[in-house]
């Protein structure tokens, strides 16, 4: 990470930052950029992933509406949007609430000394399980067009908007490596997520370390074990409910 705080990463060679700040979101960053095979790369500016934007605010507010977003998918359970509210309505700005059905994590406990990559390899792959349909109908909005700039976001925005993103990212090619070390920017994202909510709310409890951490071995696992369910990522997503137009929809718009 720069001193700045924003995350620099090689693409092709070429540093660059992805990070975009703001001063009360944590994890919002553009995955364009990435190589995706045939000489294509990622496109800028057309698909964001987040932490949740119910707190943007003032500059945040300004900031973001320069972004030009006309889409912002909301992966959370309705009751964390009946807890924190939503991204604020703006001009131009559609708001989607997509919930991926899947087992709380409470009922799955993390054995502190066990494999944290494991673990959630493990509970990704229980969304992809019971919440096929849900993520589905968020790379199926991504893939329009006409959605596009999107944002999309959960709580923390690291474990189902990271399910989301590389889902979206195989789909059009880009590597296993990558998009785990895309996932893996999400550590460094929650730890200025938690120094903040421990400097402006003292009371509240340390947040366990599958909130905090995405070892890019996690996502490794968690494809490589995708593909051997369905054969491909593209597998999965038709098998979900992805179309084949909506996969060269996606290809179309999101590929430089």
């Amino acid at each position: 990470m720069t001193p700045t705080g924003r995350y620099r990463v090689r693409v092709d060679a070429i540093e660059v930052n992805r990070r975009i700040p703001f001063s009360a979101m944590f994890n919002f960053r553009d995955v364009g950029g990435y190589p995706a095979g045939d000489g294509h790369t990622v496109a800028w500016g057309r698909l964001y992933r987040s932490d949740s934007p119910h707190r943007i605010d003032g500059a945040d507010r300004d900031a973001f509406v320069a972004l030009g977003v006309r889409t912002v998918i909301d992966l959370r359970r309705p009751y964390e949007v009946a807890r924190d509210g939503r991204v604020p309505e703006l001009d131009g700005l559609a708001y989607r609430h997509i919930h991926p059905e899947h087992t709380p994590w409470t009922e799955s406990q993390y054995e502190p000394g066990s494999s944290l990559a494991r673990y959630l390899a493990d509970r990704y792959a229980d969304l992809a399980g019971t919440g096929a349909a849900g993520l589905a109908e968020a790379v199926g909005l991504i893939a329009d067009s006409a959605a596009a700039p999107v944002v999309v976001h959960c709580v923390a925005g690291k474990d189902r908007t990271g399910i989301v993103c590389a889902l979206t990212l195989s789909a059009l090619g880009v590597s296993d490596a990558d998009i785990a070390a895309d996932y893996a920017l999400s550590t460094e994202a929650s730890a200025r997520f938690s120094a903040w909510v421990a400097a402006t709310t003292p009371e509240a409890e340390e947040l366990p370390a599958p909130f905090l951490a995405s070892p890019a071995e996690a996502m490794s696992l968690f494809l490589t074990e995708l593909r051997a369910g369905h054969g491909s990522v593209e597998g999965y997503l038709r098998h979900a409910g992805v179309t084949d137009a909506q996969l060269t929809a996606l290809r179309d718009h999101l590929l430089d």
